[in-house]
């Protein structure tokens, strides 16, 4: 297999940055999810997992500038995100009161319904949303969702037949000609070595399959929504995930084992 994509995403749900390196370590990605946007009534960290309230995160995108996270608004403009600046564009853009915070409190928590519900129901209906705890699986402060990394490959992607940043993967494997879809299941508890130009680098062992929420779904950026993100894996690829249940699934989730730096074009093999 092949790296074909690397992307971090600065502010957990905006949109993200490809990259042709990056380092990574048991913490994760080298600056991906270093910031959220936190409700300041509740204390819950925004995510378009619950799109009626947060999918305009999804019209934002963060990059990396000099170490400094920067935000671009839908209208172009540049803001550096722990500017006091960015929280009051961000509070009148999303329509709630939010903070930027850049340091993952214990406990800290998502809300997310099901993406049936949401798909039945439409992203302004008011639906039952569970209360979920990030970065179980990460140490570190990020505000990743699980596991320190996420991957998926492209045929997976192929099968579903959508573009890959809405699943916001950090790696996109190129995998052989005839490879089943929905191959990640099978890789988990295993080790993926990365062969890289200058020798061996980095080992990942695969934690999970990825659970999927509404977020593929819906428009990021300047796609438009896209239903079958989810329905296809309703109807293909439900999976039994140890601690979260029976779930459609895209993709896996891993830890890294040793660091190192991921290059676009390193190959990967499974051990």
């Amino acid at each position: 297999m092949r790296i074909t994509t690397l992307r971090r995403y600065p502010v957990k749900s905006m949109l993200g940055e490809d990259v042709a390196e990056v380092r990574i370590d048991p913490g994760g990605v080298a600056f991906d999810r270093v910031l959220a946007v936190v409700d300041r009534a509740t204390d819950v960290v925004a995510t378009a997992k619950h799109p009626r309230l947060w999918r305009d995160l999804l019209k934002f995108s963060a990059r990396i500038d000099d170490d400094r996270v920067r935000i671009t608004t839908p209208s172009g403009g540049v803001l550096d995100a722990t500017h006091p600046d960015a929280e009051r564009v961000l509070s009148e853009a999303l329509g709630r009161p939010v903070r930027v915070c850049s340091e993952r409190p214990d406990g800290a928590t998502v809300e997310r319904p099901d993406p049936e519900d949401v798909l039945e129901h439409g992203v302004e209906a008011v639906v039952e949303a569970a209360t979920l705890e990030i970065g179980q699986g990460t140490p570190g402060t990020t505000f990743v969702d699980y596991a320190p990394l996420h991957l998926i490959t492209s045929a997976t992607l192929d099968e579903v037949g959508v573009e890959n940043v809405r699943y916001r993967p950090n790696v996109v494997l190129e995998t052989p000609p005839g490879t089943a879809p929905f191959v990640e299941n099978d890789w988990v508890g295993r080790e993926l070595e990365v062969r890289g130009a200058n020798g061996a680098g980095p080992t990942l062992r695969i934690s999970l399959p990825t659970p999927r929420c509404s977020v593929p779904t819906l428009e990021h950026g300047s796609l438009p929504r896209a239903a079958q993100a989810v329905r296809t894996l309703m109807r293909s690829n439900r999976v039994d995930v140890p601690g979260f249940g029976v779930l459609p699934c895209a993709g896996c989730y891993a830890e890294v084992t040793t660091a190192g730096v991921l290059r676009v074009g390193d190959e990967l093999a499974l051990r």
